[in-house]
């Protein structure tokens, strides 16, 4: 893993997101290296391939300075802040740099009014609990997209564990914390086996989760080569990922996940399944 440290210009960036005002990305790059990442895109502004996401991480060792900064100069208090859009704010060289503590307690310090959301797939979140429960408004959310620890590792290298991650939600709601899950992506081969995603929602409900971002997945040219080249020798697979392009899979696959909702008396944020669609990589800066 190649760890650079570089200077940011700016830290808290206006966001297209549906659900974030704002974003902050305290690094370009991350260490875990999931096979169907569309932040893989970001390589460019670091002069980074495309094909080597997961194998860097740019570390902005200034970016809890530039947020000091940058938070008094957002005009509308009542606002979101997401981290992060094109990295994970818990990956592994967190635990070195601790920007994203910082960050959250600059957020604590001030009383930031906004929602502070947070999208991770890492267990360390927790480390945080104690600035967390100091800020007036935030939301905990946890990427799950199996319950399958081996699938997971497949799609995820170096990500914590899905059934850790459905444990740290279980852990942050007992500690009083407003949780969510992103469902994302939401996995084409659900479409067949819908009782695994039966298993994954009960999970879900199990561990104290009320509220769900749900996504299909984004099979941009440069994600699908990536997916095709590491499921090389299971055509079975590649032609449901294949499918998983056209309006009729993602139609049937809707009915299902809102069955299933149902079923389990999850709320859908947005109150729609996302699409990622073609240009959606212009849309989370």
């Amino acid at each position: 893993m190649e760890i650079k440290e570089i200077k940011a210009k700016n830290i808290i960036v206006k966001s297209k997101l549906p659900d974030a005002d704002y974003v902050v990305n305290p690094y370009t790059g991350c260490e875990f290296g999931c096979i169907y990442c569309y932040a893989s895109f970001m390589g460019r502004f670091v002069n980074e391939r495309i094909d080597n996401w997961g194998n860097y991480v740019y570390v902005k060792i200034n970016a809890v300075e530039l947020f000091n900064k940058e938070i008094d100069k957002i005009p509308d208090k009542d606002t979101t802040i997401l981290l992060s859009s094109v990295t994970d704010p818990y990956q592994g060289i967190e635990s070195k740099y601790g920007l994203t503590r910082g960050i959250l307690d600059i957020v604590a310090r001030k009383q930031y009014e906004g929602n502070i959301g947070i999208l991770t797939k890492s267990s360390m979140v927790t480390r945080d609990v104690d600035v967390l429960k100091k800020i007036p408004n935030a939301d905990i959310g946890m990427t799950i997209t199996t319950t399958d620890d081996e699938l997971g590792r497949f799609l995820e290298l170096r990500a914590t564990a899905t059934s850790m991650r459905i444990k740290t939600l279980s852990e942050l709601n007992k500690a009083g914390l407003r949780t969510y899950a992103f469902v994302g992506p939401l996995l084409p081969h659900f479409r067949y086996k819908p009782e695994l995603l039966d298993n994954l929602f009960a999970s879900l409900v199990e561990a104290g989760v009320n509220q769900v971002y749900i996504e299909h997945i984004n099979l941009s040219p440069y994600i699908k080569k990536r997916m095709f080249e590491s499921l090389e020798g299971n055509k079975e697979l590649q032609e449901v990922y294949a499918d998983a392009s056209t309006d009729r899979h993602r139609n049937a696959l809707d009915k299902i996940v809102k069955e299933q909702l149902h079923k389990h008396g999850l709320g859908l944020r947005l109150n729609d399944v996302l699409y990622h669609h073609k240009e959606a990589e212009k849309d989370v800066l």
